[in-house]
């Protein structure tokens, strides 16, 4: 095994030559990330930042792998449409990627991850706070080999505090952080509670605002030449999206309540029912109330109890029923035919499906299609080639997203990497694997 001493500290990848947009790999190609992350949160984080054109490795145990590879149903189907052991969750968060097998357990998985880290621009983690001290992989252990290194580790509740030591997932955190208490019908409606929100909203936000601290901190390096520790907490994150909701309490000390698909501040903005359905009505102001009430011929804008927003939500008790009462009278569909040039936001609720059969969505590209090996067979055991996921939303006009690696299978890349940046030879990687250290 090829080891870096450690005072030859390797820089991190170069910046390639600049090339025509329609060439170049991405904005952030010049960057290499080391995930070793897994689940959702620090996972997105990296597909963010992998889309955009960086180098990501996805260090994972061998023969294990993410824990989302086995997170099902649902399960990607095989050849004859039968369920097979690889869930689909995984790739929603692994697009552009490449799997490297590693036991960090091991001191030789150890050193090959601190080889890594000094030939990277980033790191991201996602242990329990101080997980990763032991194996000599926290921030001041690989820092001190590459001053230049940008850290970011994802935890529950922070580095710091009286729960730093805690676990922290999504549910719990949406629990704590009050955001199921705003979430779900009201108690006295029928199914009222608190309720989570759909997806783990608060690990994808969190992966969201780690991408944006770690291009802060690529930016601050060119500045300083040093790299530096983010540290990320669920909690943190959970409390900052509450956004009105947290500021309306800080400043009134009101605590809001759940109050299903309704808007505490903007009326009406909620869903009706409809002939044969529900329309969403998005009204956020008069002008858009005075234009609704125009196209069906009603004089509400001109009551002095609904002129105004402010009175709307005053008498949202009358209001809401007579609405109710008038969007029964057509289809969603003709709702939405009648509003849509109208600039009155209206809209169907769709299911999942509906939603990318959706002209919109398909005229955007949002269904990627991708093969993990183009153009050559899949190695045998390999029963997974073609995987589909959502779009990256990042649209740039001179540095897009680009499409580079399907959802890797566990340990893809294992040679390619280790033998391209480590200088590990066939004999070096069969002896490694007869020690189960990849």
């Amino acid at each position: 095994m090829s080891a870096l001493a450690p005072d030859s500290v390797s820089p991190a990848a170069a910046p390639l030559a600049s090339s025509s947009p329609a060439t170049r790999p991405g904005a952030l190609g010049h960057l290499r990330v080391l995930d070793l992350s897994r689940v959702l949160a620090g996972p997105w984080c990296t597909q963010n930042l992998a889309d955009l054109g960086a180098d990501v490795i996805k260090i994972e145990k061998p023969g294990e792998g993410d824990d989302t590879r086995h997170w099902g149903p649902p399960f990607f189907p095989d050849a004859e449409g039968e369920p097979t052991a690889n869930a689909c969750y995984f790739a929603a968060c692994n697009r552009n990627k490449r799997s490297v097998t590693v036991d960090m357990a091991t001191p030789e998985g150890q050193q090959l991850i601190r080889e890594l880290a000094m030939q990277s621009d980033v790191v991201v983690e996602n242990f329990k706070t101080g997980g990763l001290k032991r194996y000599g992989l926290d921030y001041a252990s690989l820092s001190a080999l590459n001053p230049r290194l940008i850290y970011c580790s994802v935890t529950g509740f922070g580095q710091t505090g009286p729960y730093a030591p805690r676990a922290g997932y999504d549910l719990l955190v949406q629990a704590m952080s009050g955001m199921m208490s705003i979430t779900g019908r009201a108690d006295s409606e029928p199914g009222g509670g608190p309720m989570r929100v759909g997806v783990a909203v608060i690990d994808l936000f969190t992966g969201m605002y780690a991408t944006t601290a770690i291009l802060a901190a690529v930016e601050a390096r060119h500045s300083t030449g040093r790299g530096q520790h983010i540290d990320m907490a669920l909690l943190d994150v959970a409390m900052a999206v509450l956004g009105n909701q947290g500021t309306g309490y800080l400043n009134t000390g009101h605590v809001p309540g759940r109050q299903g698909n309704t808007h505490p501040s903007v009326v009406p903005y909620q869903d009706f029912p409809t002939q044969d359905g529900s329309v969403l009505l998005a009204i956020g102001n008069d002008g858009q109330f005075a234009r609704f009430c125009e196209a069906v011929g009603v004089d509400w804008a001109r009551d002095e109890r609904f002129a105004a927003n402010a009175g709307r939500v005053i008498h949202r008790e009358v209001l809401v029923p007579m609405m109710a009462e008038l969007t029964r009278s057509r289809t969603t569909a003709a709702w939405v035919a009648l509003l849509e040039d109208k600039a009155v936001p209206c809209g169907p609720i769709n299911h999942i499906g509906q939603a990318f059969d959706d002209p919109q969505v398909l005229a955007r590209g949002l269904r990627v299609e991708q093969e993990r090996y183009p153009g050559a067979q899949p190695p045998a055991g390999q029963t997974i080639n073609r995987v589909v996921t959502t779009a990256s939303p990042l649209r740039l006009s001179d540095t897009p997203t680009t499409l580079r690696h399907a959802p890797p299978a566990l340990g893809q890349h294992t040679d390619e990497v280790l033998g391209d940046y480590l200088g590990l030879d066939a004999a070096a990687l069969q002896a490694l694997r007869g020690k189960k250290v990849v």
